[in-house]
C-alpha cells in the first residue's frame, strides 16, 4: 500500500514536457513583453524630464533677460529679493517635479531589471531541460521525469549594489540643479546691485 501512495505522489509530481515547455514559454514570453514595457516607460518618462529642462531653462532665460533689461531707477538693489523669491519658487517646483520624475524612471529601471533577471532566469532553464530531453532521447528508452521544481521560476531581484547607480544619478541631477540655482541668484544680484 505504501508503494502503491509512493508511485502515484511520484506520478503527482511528475509533469508533462509539453506543458512544463509551455509554461517556460509563456514566462518568457510575459517578462520578455513586460522588459520592452518598462523600457517604453522609461523613454516616455525621460522625454518628460527633457521637456521640464526646457521649460524651466526657457523660464530662467526670461528672468535673465528680464533681470539684464531692467536698469531703471525704480528697480535697485533692495528690490533683488524679488527676482531671488521668483527663482527659488521656480527651483523648489522645478526640484520637486525632477524629483517625481526621477524617482519613476529608477522605479521603471528597477522593475526592469529584475524582469531580465527573471528572463534570464527563465531562458536558461528552459535551456537546460532541452539539453535533458535531448540527451534522454539519445537514451531512447529512458524518460527523464520532470518536477514542478524544473518549472518553478522565482521573481529575480538586483543585488543591493544596485541602488548605487540610482543614488549617483539623483546626486548628479541635484548637484546641477543647485549650480544652476547657485548662478541664478548670483547672477541677479551682480545685476540689480553692481
Amino acid at each position: 500500500m505504501a508503494e502503491y501512495e509512493r508511485s502515484e505522489q511520484q506520478q503527482q509530481e511528475v509533469v508533462s514536457k509539453e506543458t512544463g515547455l509551455q509554461a517556460l514559454n509563456t514566462i518568457i514570453q510575459l517578462h520578455f513583453e513586460k522588459t520592452l514595457e518598462k523600457k517604453h516607460a522609461i523613454d516616455l518618462q525621460k522625454k518628460e524630464l527633457q521637456k521640464l529642462f526646457q521649460i524651466f531653462f526657457i523660464f530662467l532665460g526670461l528672468v535673465f533677460v528680464f533681470l539684464s533689461q531692467a536698469q531703471s531707477p525704480r528697480l535697485q538693489c533692495r528690490h533683488c529679493w524679488i527676482p531671488i523669491t521668483l527663482l527659488s519658487m521656480a527651483h523648489l517646483i522645478f526640484y520637486v517635479s525632477v524629483a517625481q520624475t526621477l524617482r519613476c524612471i529608477n522605479g521603471f529601471k528597477y522593475q526592469r531589471r529584475c524582469h531580465k533577471l527573471t528572463l534570464g532566469l527563465a531562458t536558461e532553464k528552459l535551456r537546460e531541460i532541452k539539453i535533458r530531453l535531448t540527451s534522454s532521447n539519445a537514451d531512447y528508452d529512458v524518460p527523464v521525469p520532470l518536477s514542478h521544481d524544473d518549472f518553478e521560476i522565482h521573481y529575480q531581484e538586483p543585488p543591493e549594489s544596485y541602488f548605487g547607480k540610482f543614488k549617483r544619478n539623483w546626486a548628479l541631477h541635484f548637484a546641477f540643479l543647485i549650480l544652476i540655482y547657485a548662478f541664478m541668484v548670483s547672477s541677479s544680484v551682480v545685476l540689480l546691485c553692481f
